[in-house]
């Protein structure tokens, strides 16, 4: 895992406008323009929050496999999700099935718990979404609430800070 740079554009935007990847999270593929904003935004919230989200590539060809990490999108919910940052995931779908995303994502976790000042994290999915709810679970996640939000039920899952 590595930090986002202005190179990795053309591979976020072939995965990102991939309709496997979009179905359970936007539910369309994003325009130029909308990974454009999510790249920058992505790099900036390292320099404002000191943590966001890595890319995956392969160790060997250093091949562009997807992203996770944490973010705070200010999401308008309700109720808010507040402060804790919130741990995503998108693998290209060539490499689904991997173990590539709970791999990625335990990393993650195990940075932000040793770096982050943080209680707990929390994700949002869709309900249908077996397989990230997986991974989430294997993370420690549990499922906390089920909201409204972007026109559809979301399920609203958290992990505590393991103690020290």
């Amino acid at each position: 895992m590595r930090a986002h740079r202005l190179e990795d554009f053309d591979a976020m935007l072939a995965m990102w406008q991939d309709e496997v990847i979009v179905r359970h999270i936007t539910g369309r593929p994003s325009t130029s323009n909308e990974t454009w904003s999510r790249l920058l935004r992505y790099i900036g919230h390292w320099h404002s929050l000191g943590f966001g989200y890595w890319v995956i590539e392969d160790r060997e060809t250093g091949l562009y496999l997807g992203e996770a990490g944490f973010a705070d999108f200010h999401r308008d919910m309700d109720p808010p999700l507040g402060s804790a940052p919130e741990a995503g995931w998108a693998i290209v779908s060539a490499s689904h099935g991997r173990g590539l995303a709970t791999e990625a994502m335990q990393a993650a976790h195990a940075w932000i718990d040793a770096h982050g000042t943080h209680g707990q994290t929390v994700c949002i999915l869709a309900p249908e979404h077996a397989a990230s709810i997986r991974v989430a679970e294997k993370c420690g996640y549990a499922h906390a609430y089920d909201t409204n939000f972007a026109g559809g039920l979301t399920s609203v899952m958290k992990r505590a800070r393991p103690s020290a």
